[in-house]
């Protein structure tokens, strides 16, 4: 099979930032998707609905002419919401609140410390199902960094799915064994990045340090990306594809506190289509990009289509350049031979 027709994907997971970053890497994500769930970690955080619509306002104001792209808003949860604020978000078309452990990563210095101070804020939620989507990592400085999602789910998540039963939870960019299994034995979704699912952590050495390839969770071993592997291209409705292609300016990453992030949407198509065909799963990749999703969000489906063709190989671009500076694109370290077209 050397060419696949699928519905034009959701990006379950996207960081946009503003301003002049927002302008230059918009384009990538409005060519490949038909709409993303946008992150509210800017700074100051999209904590109310008015907050989101501005951010929405942006956003739209950004595309490239006659592009066609729904930006999907969230609210970032903070210890100061109230269930007010997450009822008007909701009534105003907000999709869904994030939960930032503070401190986890970018921007989340203004999330939560403390999940007992916004009980009120995830019962309210779990009354008007609306998802709460999870950076699934403890902060502990004593934690290791490759263990931290694995202790999140036992100290955090479990203790509040049994506490909220009802809540409708996303556990955002699993990247462990222990995550799929977790999800697989909970009532519970979890959205799966590309870059988690093309390299493991060896790719953040491989000839001396990479800073490309430092992301939030951290990449980890191979038998766990094997697993999230697995669980892509399964079939599974628990698990959908969601990017977390997250910008930042090269003068950011290559410092001496380089920023945590890869920036994957100019390749993160071409990437799912190399690694769904290395496993036979081709024909599931349209559920993982698209169905899973939208049956979760109870959304219509993108009626456009986008064609995935095969060929030589072919060197995407190597950066995006914005005002302030270039924004390196992710580089899976394998030839990429598939391509988007219009259908």
């Amino acid at each position: 099979m050397d060419r696949i027709v699928i519905r034009r994907p959701t990006d379950a997971h996207l960081h946009l930032r503003d301003g002049a970053v927002l302008a230059a890497v918009l384009p990538a994500s409005a060519a490949s998707f038909a709409r993303a769930v946008v992150m509210p970690n800017l700074v100051p955080p999209v904590a109310t609905a008015a907050d989101a619509a501005a951010y929405k306002a942006r956003i739209l104001a950004a595309l490239p002419p006659g592009a066609a792209f729904e930006p999907l808003m969230t609210l970032y949860l903070t210890e100061a919401t109230t269930p007010s604020d997450v009822a008007e978000a909701q009534a105003a078309g907000v999709l869904a609140v994030k939960l930032y452990p503070a401190g986890a990563t970018t921007n989340s210095h203004a999330g939560v410390r403390d999940l007992a101070r916004v009980r009120p804020v995830l019962e309210r939620m779990a009354l008007l199902s609306m998802p709460l989507l999870v950076h699934g990592e403890v902060t502990d400085a004593e934690v290791d960094v490759f263990d931290r999602e694995a202790v999140f789910l036992d100290r955090v998540l479990a203790p509040l799915l049994r506490d909220v039963p009802t809540l409708r939870v996303v556990l955002e960019h699993v990247t462990t064994a222990q995550g799929v299994a977790f999800v697989r034995d909970h009532a519970i979704h979890a959205t799966i990045t590309a870059h988690h699912l093309a390299v493991s952590r060896n790719a953040l050495f491989q000839g001396g340090l990479r800073p490309h390839a430092y992301c939030l969770p951290v990449l980890k071993r191979e038998r766990h990306r094997q697993a999230l592997l697995e669980a892509a291209t399964s079939g599974d409705p628990r698990f959908s594809f969601g990017t977390d292609s997250a910008p930042h300016l090269d003068a950011a990453k290559l410092s001496a506190c380089g920023c945590a992030g890869c920036f994957t949407a100019p390749v993160a198509l071409p990437i799912l289509a190399e690694l769904f065909e290395r496993e036979g799963a081709l024909d599931r990749l349209e559920a993982f990009a698209h169905d899973h999703f939208a049956a979760l969000h109870r959304l219509p489906p993108t009626e456009a289509r986008v064609a995935l063709v095969k060929g030589g190989p072919w060197a995407p671009p190597a950066h995006v350049v914005t005002d302030d500076g270039p924004v390196t694109v992710f580089d899976p370290g394998v030839p990429l031979h598939w391509r988007e077209e219009p259908a």
